[in-house]
């Protein structure tokens, strides 16, 4: 498939949660919730969210999705400009805005129109009034250059066909000093054939997954310095709990990425 074919299939899968929440990928909770609430408490406990956290938008705003909870990695400020890449039904995006306060503001970007409209629903109902969602594709930003303190993304940018243009963007919108705080899927080592050709594996975050070193050269090619990819603790348990099998978790890696760009 070419890379227009890719973002096509990712978001068709990816309207179908909203639509339906047991109609997404087979296997991953990346790209599929559970079917409760039950299930989608235990998704989110085991990517890193917080029971305080998990008070906000169980359902609604959080589906469950992800690898695991970039905001764990890096403590917001007040009134920083938070940007989050596939902002999905909004759940980062509004615990962002809790962090950054009314002074600060959070713009959420996702390719998927039913997404969109979600997430604006999931803001007016909880009564946010410093965010923003923009529908659009994370490798060409709607966001203007060099207006953002912190970019954040949850397993996400390994659904990108062209992961270099995806930084190459963050790296622009960004101001000097700026940082990106990610979780998300890496490769330590081939995927089998098979899974390396499912299309399912690709839209549930598997066979889309670049190498470390690979993602360490994109960073650096981007401009960003001070770059940190490290594995979590209990990736082996997330991404076994995804049943794609075949010791998938022992070639994927769910990761924290950080890296700045220099002043």
């Amino acid at each position: 498939m070419n890379k227009n074919d890719i973002k096509d299939m990712v978001r068709n899968k990816y309207s179908q949660v909203v639509k339906s929440p047991s109609g997404c990928c087979s296997g991953s909770n990346c790209c599929i919730p559970g079917n409760n609430i039950n299930d989608v408490l235990n998704i989110s406990k085991k990517l890193g969210y917080s029971d305080e956290q998990l008070k906000l938008g169980l359902g609604e705003a959080n589906l469950g999705l992800g690898c695991g909870n970039p905001l764990a990695i890096e403590e917001l400020k007040n009134g920083e400009v938070v940007l989050d890449l596939g902002s999905g039904a909004g759940f980062d995006v509004f615990l962002a805005a809790r962090k950054v306060g009314p002074s600060g503001n959070v713009i959420g970007v996702d390719m998927t129109p039913e997404m969109i409209s979600k997430a604006r629903h999931n803001a007016a109902s909880m009564g946010f009034s410093n965010v923003e969602f923009r529908l659009g594709e994370i490798e060409h930003l709607p966001v203007a250059d060099s207006s953002v303190d912190v970019i954040i993304s949850n397993c996400v940018i390994n659904l990108s066909p062209d992961k270099q243009a995806v930084f190459n963007e963050a790296f622009r919108v960004l101001k000097p000093g700026g940082k990106i705080v990610i979780s998300d899927v890496v490769r330590v080592d081939e995927l089998p054939e098979e899974i390396r050709n499912n299309n399912e594996a690709y839209c549930g975050c598997i066979s889309g997954a670049i190498l470390q070193n690979e993602l360490v050269s994109i960073l650096n090619k981007a401009g960003f310095k001070n770059i940190l990819v490290k594995n979590k603790a209990n990736s082996e348990e997330i991404i076994n709990s995804w049943n794609f099998g075949q010791n998938i978790e022992k070639v994927v890696v769910s990761a924290d990425i950080r890296a700045i760009k220099p002043i």
